[in-house]
């Protein structure tokens, strides 16, 4: 879900063997990458029980990821399922408020709106809020 870093972790060396672990444990991943088809990604969602949401800086300046965070904090709140953010190098704060880097994201997906656009914004900060708000995990700067 983080579009700042996929490309960068999709070429990791360690990348690999932390999938293969997680075969070995049949649990099936799905990094969101452009070679993902978006109706694969949608029911990939939809049929996940374990969500790990991963926000960066720049993580909203994505509608594409904020789409899918919608996505996943629905099928979530429907399936009783579990989602563990993770704050990389962005206080979790920001993320909850939509200040900081969240917040001039922000600022340019509300340029020149229409009243639907508008609708989709308010799903983005409702999902950006809750979801941020539940236990998770901090990765500071180092």
């Amino acid at each position: 879900m983080d579009s700042s870093s996929a490309g960068k972790a999709s070429s990791s060396t360690s990348t690999p063997r932390r999938y293969d672990a997680f075969i070995s444990f049949r649990v099936h991943t799905f990094r969101d990458d452009e070679e993902l088809e978006r109706s694969d990604l949608l029911r990939a969602i939809e049929e996940s029980k374990i969500f790990v949401a991963i926000f960066s800086k720049n993580y909203a300046d994505s509608s594409w990821c904020l789409n899918e965070l919608v996505k996943i904090f629905e099928c979530a709140t429907e399936k009783q399922s579990i989602i563990i953010p993770i704050f990389y190098h962005v206080d979790p704060a920001d993320v909850e408020n939509q200040s900081g880097s969240y917040g001039d994201a922000f600022v340019d997906h509300e340029k020149d709106v229409d009243e639907k656009k508008m609708e989709v914004i308010q799903k983005w900060r409702t999902a950006l809020n809750r979801v941020s708000s539940l236990s998770g995990f901090h990765v500071e700067e180092q």
